[in-house]
């Protein structure tokens, strides 16, 4: 809680939520909606949800196995207890957790485990700009008045370059390691100091290690294929969701949904994403003509079926591990790899 970023987080948080969800808002209809929802549908889109959560298991498996070969099996409960960190923790502390988590079980460096982290965060950013560039033609059909859709064709044209970049910069360290490695190391010789160098270098040829799965072209193309599927599953819980409030949007506006509150939520916000993700939620939902009321009930909902699950489940596996967020910073400054 001293953090500044703790802090930031809350206010972009409070704002969000007071300048962007509670104005105009119908509170008598906001709490019929909620009361007369059915709730049973919550039981197939948590269940398509986790079997996300499982394919991130899986694509974690393959994007490790340059590195060190770890079964789904193993990964399934550290996938989740990073979840869990990033969902009550501030500043993302969840990919450290994991990467901590890592270490402790597979001996990989904590600045390996990063580099995938990252990698990972790019292509699914890269498939958030998919959503939004499939769905473009679905923008003419939103409220003209509502603003959201020449804010949303900004920031395709904004996130296109800045993912797409960061993707081609990390694809080719990749394929290119040995002049990646000349480079880096010529950096780190002559921009830094000289006390810090041997840490730096360390660092940087572990992060270079957890770069080795973009080596082959077949290997990246598969990551950006499970992505899609990753989050594919998770816009069928947005649908499934969606059956038990008294609206209808198709399949490809949740995508266009999901797409932006994901891409939202990389915002400093409160731990959880609160207020960011309802408000880029709602926003879409009544530039389709849902009411406001409704939109703003099923998007809480939706992003209370997002959170609570994964987070309870993660935390069982957390106290099952001992594991603290505390330990894991500590042993992340003093990141060294227990094998090869």
């Amino acid at each position: 809680m001293k953090r500044w970023q703790f802090w930031l987080g809350l206010l972009i948080s409070i704002a969000c939520i007071y300048f962007l969800v509670l104005p105009k808002q119908n509170f008598p209809q906001l709490w019929d909606s909620l009361r007369s929802a059915n709730y049973l549908w919550l039981i197939p889109g948590i269940g398509v949800y986790f079997i996300g959560v499982w394919v991130r298991a899986w694509r974690l498996h393959y994007m490790m196995r340059p590195i060190k070969k770890v079964s789904v099996r193993t990964l399934f409960p550290i996938v989740c207890i990073g979840y869990m960190g990033n969902n009550i923790y501030p500043a993302r502390a969840g990919e450290l957790l994991r990467a901590y988590v890592i270490k402790q079980k597979e001996g990989v460096a904590i600045s390996a485990s990063l580099a995938i982290v990252i990698i990972e965060r790019i292509f699914d950013a890269v498939v958030m700009m998919l959503f939004v560039f499939v769905n473009l033609p679905e923008l003419a059909k939103l409220n003209g008045d509502s603003g959201v859709a020449g804010t949303i064709q900004e920031l395709a044209i904004v996130g296109t370059g800045v993912f797409f970049g960061a993707l081609l910069v990390f694809l080719l360290a990749a394929m290119f390691p040995a002049v990646t490695a000349r480079a880096v190391a010529w950096s780190i010789a002559h921009l830094t100091p000289t006390r810090f160098r041997p840490k730096l270098q360390g660092l940087a040829d572990r992060f270079l290690e957890g770069l080795s799965c973009l080596r082959s072209p077949r290997d990246a193309v598969m990551i950006l294929f499970t992505s899609i599927v990753i989050w594919l599953l998770e816009t069928g819980k947005y649908w499934f969701l969606m059956h038990g409030f008294a609206f209808s949007v198709s399949f490809f506006a949740l995508m266009l949904m999901n797409g932006i509150a994901n891409l939202v939520t990389t915002i400093p916000a409160a731990p959880g994403y609160v207020g960011t993700f309802e408000a880029a939620g709602i926003a879409v939902l009544t530039a389709y003509g849902v009411d406001k009321a409704i939109a703003t009930a099923y998007t809480v909902v939706l992003h209370a079926a997002l959170w609570l699950p994964i987070t309870l489940l993660g935390a069982w596996f957390m106290l099952r591990e001992g594991l603290s967020v505390k330990e894991a910073r500590e042993e992340a400054r003093t990141d060294t790899p227990q094998s090869s």
